[in-house]
């Protein structure tokens, strides 16, 4: 029997009602106890209804021009007659917790279309920049009938590992004269990706996106690649003059084709939800530690024994760790 409070959601999401769709993904982002036990229904509720979208997965290094990519790509896609889901996730305050939320006045024309939908969140201090809950919200899209939904992370830390984990698709943005950037690419997220777009190659960048690209094929041929199926290729764009955008898309769906053929895609979608599982459990045993009372007592003490240097950080921790032995 499903309660009548967390009816109107599911009902709302599954007609497409874009203020039941905001609505609910507010109620997911809620750390309230009764909102998470609510939002807990009513994505098991929506979970027969998903698995149909497109999840593409984008990254970058700042200043690769993430949001006119996404609004140019989104835009094609729209007239291309699909409905599109953007989570863009906003960096948060380290002091407030507070997030600017302003990806909406980045995609202007996006933003007004109206099979397109743009859910900017707060990042709250997560692990790579991306919104803890972001998986259910996708969810929440795909329940409502969005065709393609877009995930946009921070490009730091380890936002490339976080989103690589719940989509179908990953892309890393580059920009012309990618050099530096080339430098602190690690050959893990290399392995990450499905392919990688130089960003900006129009005017004068244009020979050194060529460059770029040469140097990003030649990192590439010394990563190994996350499917025995599908090679990352590097592409050239300009989301400012729209050149190149067909390409990435055309790219993204030959990839689909491939990995949906040979029964890679659903593997790949069975293993990320058993991820996702883990991830909750980390993140509630986390919860549960600080929420703890005898935790909460004996944390104090043990921090200051640690800065004044009378234990070590290991054996601090190994306290804390294994506290109920010793109660």
């Amino acid at each position: 029997m499903i309660s009548s409070d967390i009816q109107p959601y599911i009902e709302g999401v599954l007609r497409h009602d874009r203020r039941m769709i905001s609505k609910t993904i507010t109620l997911i982002e809620s750390a309230l106890p009764a909102h998470k036990k609510a939002a807990r229904l009513v994505v098991d509720q929506l979970l027969p209804h998903t698995e149909k979208a497109i999840r593409l997965g984008i990254t970058g290094v700042p200043g690769a021009g993430k949001s006119t990519f996404i609004e140019a790509l989104g835009m094609l896609l729209v007239k291309k007659g699909y409905s599109v889901a953007v989570l863009a996730v906003d960096p948060s305050s380290i002091r407030s917790g507070g997030s600017i939320l302003a990806d909406k006045t980045r995609m202007e024309k996006l933003s007004v279309e109206k099979n397109a939908f743009i859910r900017p969140s707060p990042s709250g201090g997560t692990l790579g920049g991306v919104a803890s809950k972001t998986r259910e919200t996708m969810l929440v899209c795909e329940a409502a009938g969005f065709d393609v939904v877009i995930v946009e992370t921070l490009g730091s830390g380890q936002s490339e590992v976080a989103v690589a984990s719940m989509v179908d698709f990953f892309l890393m943005l580059m920009i012309s004269g990618a050099g530096d950037e080339l430098q602190g690419m690690k050959k893990g997220v290399l392995e990450l990706v499905d392919a990688i777009a130089i960003n900006k190659a129009d005017g004068d960048n244009i020979q050194r996106a060529d460059f770029a690209r040469k140097q990003c094929e030649a990192a590439l041929h010394f990563s190994i690649p996350l499917s025995p199926n599908w090679s990352p290729p590097v592409l050239k764009c300009s989301a400012l003059n729209l050149t190149g955008i067909h390409e990435i898309w055309d790219t993204v769906l030959e990839h689909r084709k491939k990995l949906s053929s040979t029964g890679e895609l659903e593997m790949k979608r069975e293993k990320q939800t058993l991820d996702w599982m883990w991830f909750l459990v980390k993140e509630g045993l986390v919860e549960w530690f600080y929420k703890n009372p005898y935790a909460k007592k004996i944390v104090p003490k043990i921090e200051k024994e640690v800065e004044e240097g009378t234990i070590t950080p290991t054996a601090a921790a190994e306290k804390l760790l294994f506290f109920l032995d010793d109660k």
